[in-house]
């Protein structure tokens, strides 16, 4: 396999967030309730204050955690890319900004989570890191087919050079490399399904 960009050419905008794959949305779907679910919150809650929550403090630890371990396979997947490496830096950076926004304004909230405003911020800056890991997971994705399309090359040009060989010695080298290229692509492909 040599280490050559693959010329290919997807009709994808890595800036355009319309979720068209379904699993993604289904791995998206309990995010996106949760923010909605901040987001119709009484409009005047209790002007009583209450004590600092412990379950929002663990509750953002928790989402800090997520995404640093995202941000890790992302970096893993951009120093492995070798196509739409630029488009992945950038996806990373949108989501350590928005982190960050998130933690500044989460923490903001949890020492006053009955100020309207304070919850405000913190839906608008979970729904930008909702939006940046959606761009960050599009982008990986596409990644993965633009590898899976790379080597289904390979393969195609491998039963071409099948379909032509002329003597016996050329079709035993041509069939092993056929099968090797073939158990390559169904790995691939097996772990595509996964």
């Amino acid at each position: 396999m040599s280490a050559k960009v693959p010329n290919i050419k997807l009709k994808i905008d890595p800036c355009d967030l319309r979720i068209q794959t379904f699993t993604v949305e289904k791995l998206l779907e309990p995010l996106i309730i949760q923010v909605t679910t901040l987001v119709n919150c009484p409009q005047n809650p209790s002007s009583k204050k209450k004590g600092c929550s412990k379950k929002a403090r663990v509750l953002l630890a928790s989402v800090e955690e997520a995404t640093w371990n995202l941000l890790d396979k992302g970096e893993k997947i951009a120093s492995e890319a070798v196509v739409f490496k630029e488009d992945l830096h950038a996806a990373l950076a949108d989501v350590r900004k928005d982190s960050q926004a998130l933690k500044v304004s989460a923490e903001s909230f949890t020492s006053d989570p009955c100020y309207l405003p304070r919850r405000q911020a913190v839906v608008q800056a979970a729904r930008s890191l909702l939006t940046a890991v959606t761009r960050l997971l599009i982008l990986a994705d596409m990644v993965d087919v633009a590898y899976l399309l790379q080597h289904l090359t390979v393969f195609q040009r491998t039963f071409e050079s099948l379909r032509n060989v002329s003597c016996k010695s050329d079709l035993q080298k041509t069939y092993q490399k056929f099968q090797k290229d073939l158990e390559n692509l169904d790995c691939l492909a097996y772990k595509r399904q996964q």
